[in-house]
């Protein structure tokens, strides 16, 4: 099988099953291990699919500038963002991260509700404006114009003086054995930084993030407390996140809470 072939395969498979095991598919195809390294290596490296120990996963599409990511699974990010709305009560301190999946959240919120929202995102903090019986905390630091929010040394200086019920993270992948992933490595460092700053962290995973990966990992499965998932995730899935001990949030008309032990 020459070169171009063998990286064809490896695509159609890849699509096909979600993910390549390396050790496998050497043995399936009578190669080496580093024949088939080398081969998504050079995937990798043209932007097809994402590395990860053992094998690739697809890469995330949500890696994508902040204007394309707007329109992608637009539906699942306003089924999330209203679930994800419905979970902040009364008088609680939220962080709020930065993305389009995030910003959903704002559209959902009762207008009259009084919370404190903390947000290192400037386009978040922007569309709370209206929203007279919200306190906004803006987290400052050096703007990442690829998803607009603050980052660096000033942001993490700041975030530690903050106790929040919870944070709503937003991720570019998730998958039960790469974890919550993101395309850059400063953010990578925020995101976890601002889960440490809440009893609760909840994951906004659209569709089109799942069971994908990103260059930089945030955190393991096991160190969020939940994840909001729209109505058209597979059982399986919702399934494996519920084996590792998340609280799984459906997207529905009211915001419900699947038993993990179902």
């Amino acid at each position: 099988m020459l070169t171009q072939e063998r990286k064809t395969y490896l695509l159609d498979l890849l699509n096909r099953e979600g993910r390549i095991e390396a050790k496998t598919i050497a043995s399936a195809l009578g190669l080496s291990d580093d024949t088939i390294r080398r081969d998504l290596r050079e995937l990798a490296a043209a932007g097809k699919l994402q590395r990860v120990h053992g094998g690739a996963l697809p890469r995330s599409p949500a890696d994508a500038d902040l204007i394309k990511r707007h329109g992608i699974a637009s539906q699942s990010k306003n089924e999330i963002g209203k679930t994800a709305a419905g979970l902040i009560k009364p008088n609680q301190v939220v962080i709020i991260d930065g993305g389009t999946t995030a910003l959903q959240i704002i559209n959902h919120l009762p207008k009259d509700q009084k919370n404190t929202i903390v947000t290192h995102s400037p386009t978040v903090a922007v569309a709370l404006g209206p929203y007279e019986s919200i306190t906004v905390i803006m987290i400052g630091g050096i703007l990442f114009r690829h998803s607009m929010v603050n980052v660096g040394a000033a942001s993490l200086d700041a975030m530690s003086h903050i106790y929040a019920d919870t944070y709503f993270m937003g991720i570019t992948g998730v998958d039960i054995d790469a974890g919550l992933t993101t395309g850059d490595l400063e953010e990578a460092h925020v995101k976890k930084a601002l889960s440490l700053r809440a009893a609760d962290t909840i994951v906004l995973a659209s569709m089109e993030k799942l069971n994908t990966a990103s260059p930089y990992m945030v955190m393991p499965l096991v160190s969020a407390s939940g994840i909001v998932l729209d109505s058209s995730t597979s059982k399986t899935f919702t399934n494996q996140m519920r084996r590792v001990g998340l609280d799984v949030y459906i997207s529905s008309k009211e915001p419900k809470l699947e038993n993990k032990n179902q």
